[in-house]
């Protein structure tokens, strides 16, 4: 596809091997096995046709900020297109979220996890406001603010584990898959590698305590090679890819 003189397929396409070049050599730094690394392409404020040359090379994982722009784009983009919400979720919208979205990265309250277990079970009887979602379970991580920007949205470090202890014993639909964090935004990488490296110390500590917790999402544009040197399983990139 061409627009304004410009390849738009190629542009996308060679920019999407320079991520994962960068993401791999990353991975190989630590030890890693750079497949345990995976890209979530962030699609928020992305044309439809740029979205498609994404999905043309491959079937990523789409990243979205706002629940009503993804329920935009969703019918516009093939049906077994994966969807993530990688962006704040206000409770209102979590029947929305629970229907077409397979992780939720933003889980940051017993408030909000209290609606995501309510849509679910919605969801499971029928008497939701959409149609019966086959399973009920809702997938999410905890948003921890490891850096304590005031904001930014998250727990602090100190509250994940007493929400963790209160998702296990009040809300069977969800199951916490992990820790998301988004460090500042700096000129210099390398002065945010200690919240990468906090959000994975966290995970260990509570992984030691019985909690099962494979993910970690953190990284995007600006930092993602220290995340993925730090941990991380879960990358979110938008920007490197769609510009460059």
């Amino acid at each position: 596809m061409w627009q304004n003189g410009v390849n738009m397929e190629s542009t996308i396409r060679t920019r999407l091997a320079e991520v994962h070049r960068r993401i791999e050599a990353a991975a190989r730094r630590t030890g890693r096995d750079p497949s345990a690394v995976q890209l979530i392409v962030v699609t928020k404020n992305r044309a439809i046709a740029q979205i498609r040359e994404v999905l043309a090379c491959g079937p990523y994982c789409l990243g979205e900020n706002r629940v009503q722009e993804a329920l935009e784009k969703i019918p516009q983009l093939p049906p077994d297109t994966i969807w993530h919400l990688i962006g704040h979720l206000q409770r209102n919208k979590a029947r929305h979220a629970v229907r077409h979205f397979a992780l939720i990265h933003s889980l940051d309250s017993e408030r909000l996890a209290e609606a995501l277990q309510r849509a679910a079970e919605a969801e499971e009887s029928g008497t939701g406001i959409l149609p019966v979602k086959p399973s009920p379970t809702v997938e999410t991580l905890i948003e921890v603010n490891v850096s304590g920007e005031q904001t930014k949205f998250g727990l602090p470090p100190e509250a994940v584990e007493p929400l963790l202890a209160t998702i296990r014993r009040s809300y069977d639909r969800l199951r916490v898959r992990g820790l998301m964090t988004m460090a500042p935004y700096v000129s210099d990488p390398e002065t945010v590698r200690p919240v990468f490296r906090g959000l994975r110390q966290l995970r260990d500590r509570l992984v030691s305590q019985g909690y099962d917790l494979p993910h970690l999402s953190m990284g995007m544009t600006n930092d993602f090679e220290g995340a993925v040197e730090e941990g991380a399983t879960m990358v979110r990139i938008g920007t490197a890819i769609f510009e460059g």
